[in-house]
């Protein structure tokens, strides 16, 4: 065999072999590739995709939180106004009841000391009658200066 034979028949093979590849072989693995490049492309767009949607995610959920941050402290300072009208209104109540007692302390000593200037002026009056009695030795009759008794303990 020649070489030149060798060779265009080498060539020969070779051409039939490529449009073999070209027109069996390649075809399926392009429309692979092409497949695999598609599945890749939606890959990266749904992470894109699922990215965004998490981004929304936490800001949504950051807003909610903020929402509730503001309504405990909503709560709290209304709590604490609630407490502190309690408090006033308990010092206010117990304020009241200490005036109430005051009062009627003041009242119960002003009648004790009523009570107790009454008595010393029913002794006085007695200690009078008794003075009186012993001054003139005999014994004064108390119905008969029964006027004269109550004219001495107004005096007193």
């Amino acid at each position: 065999m020649n070489i030149n034979s060798t060779l265009f028949l080498q060539a020969i093979v070779f051409a039939v072999l490529v449009w073999f590849t070209m027109r069996f072989i390649w075809p399926p693995i392009t429309k692979a590739l092409d497949e695999r490049a598609q599945k890749i492309a939606d890959g990266l767009a749904a992470a894109d995709r699922a990215k965004a949607e998490l981004a929304n995610a936490n800001k949504r959920v950051d807003e909610q939180l903020a929402a509730t941050r503001d309504e405990n402290a909503k709560r709290i300072a209304d709590a604490e106004k609630r407490a502190q009208a309690i408090i006033d209104e308990a010092k206010k109540r117990a304020e009241d009841e200490a005036a109430k007692i005051v009062a009627a302390a003041k009242a119960e000593a002003e009648q004790q000391t009523v009570q107790a200037r009454e008595a010393l002026r029913e002794q006085v009056a007695a200690l009078a009658v008794k003075g009186a009695e012993q001054i003139l030795r005999k014994e004064v009759n108390a119905g008969v200066h029964a006027e004269l008794l109550t004219r001495l303990k107004t005096e007193l």
